[in-house]
């Protein structure tokens, strides 16, 4: 099979001594609750044939913004950030043109809210919000989207009502993998994707399935959803490095995206392992081109 580049759209990065992330409680989450620096994430992602990456915002906090896009600029790897800032906040639309002029600004490619931990399923569609949403897309950003299955309509209707901005569904809208169940979630995911101005990332999965069971026929039944629903040209690949490492390694990771989209046509695997990325995210060409990796 001909060689296509490979674009992780989805990882994160966090250094404890700059930042708690106060997310990482409890026993279960103990084995992230330590430094991971690109210098990590790079021969993991170099060893299976990462051309390139989108680095995630993890934190609710707005200098972590910037800090992410200077260690983008000092990369080679890195491609694109997607950030976080106040959407609610007056004078969004003017902090974003700061950041865009910040050193690094111009890998900044999207901007997102942990929006599931929001206790309003409607969150979204609160004025202030969709306000915010709008100066996103003037300034020629998406809007990656972390949500949780029953925050997926006001997603949809936000998609309705902001037709300029890409929204970009992160991990499929998290899927309750490891109690295989699949209603509503499949019909409110298909009612997203309807809407044109949608994208999802293949991300996430091996950590809503059983982490230490799990198998790629268990996720099989929600990668096909979206395939269907949103299209190769409309979905890209996420490790979600280091969160994966919970369940999967990054090359596990990569190998069951591999295996639930081994029908796909060779054209239709490059649109997903980096065309829709690139794309999306407008990611800059000298990152996200070379080298060549390959997707068996």
């Amino acid at each position: 099979m001909s060689a296509v580049r490979i674009v992780d759209s989805h990882h994160h990065v966090w250094d404890l001594r700059v930042r708690d992330q106060d997310w990482i409680t409890g026993e279960a989450l103990a084995p992230l609750r330590r430094d991971f620096t690109l210098a990590d994430l790079e021969p993991e992602a170099r060893a299976v044939g990462v051309t390139a990456t989108v680095l995630v915002q993890t934190v609710t906090v707005a200098a972590e913004t910037p800090e992410l896009l200077a260690l983008a600029a000092g990369s080679d790897l890195v491609a694109g950030v997607v950030g976080w800032t106040d959407l609610t906040a007056p004078g969004i639309a003017d902090t974003l043109a700061e950041l865009r002029g910040s050193p690094g600004g111009d890998l900044l490619v999207g901007v997102r809210h942990q929006v599931q931990s929001e206790p309003d399923p409607r969150w979204l569609l609160r004025p202030d919000v969709l306000r915010g949403l709008t100066a996103v897309a003037g300034a020629g950003l998406a809007y990656d989207l972390v949500v949780l299955p029953h925050q997926l309509p006001a997603a949809t209707r936000a998609a309705a009502l902001l037709p300029d901005l890409t929204f970009v569904l992160d991990h499929l809208g998290k899927p309750p993998v490891a109690t295989d169940e699949r209603h509503p979630w499949d019909r409110d995911v298909r009612a997203f994707a309807a809407r044109p101005n949608t994208v999802c990332k293949l991300s996430g999965l091996v950590t809503e399935a059983s982490w230490d069971t799990w198998t790629t026929q268990d996720l099989r039944p929600y990668a096909d959803v979206v395939l269907e629903a949103f299209g190769p040209d409309r979905l890209m690949f996420g490790s979600d490095w280091p969160v994966c490492r919970l369940a999967a390694s990054y090359a596990e990771v990569l190998e069951a995206a591999r295996v639930l989209t081994a029908g796909l046509t060779a054209d239709e695997r490059a649109a997903l392992f980096a065309g829709t990325a690139e794309r999306v995210y407008r990611l800059a060409p000298d990152k996200a081109a070379e080298p060549i990796g390959t997707v068996e």
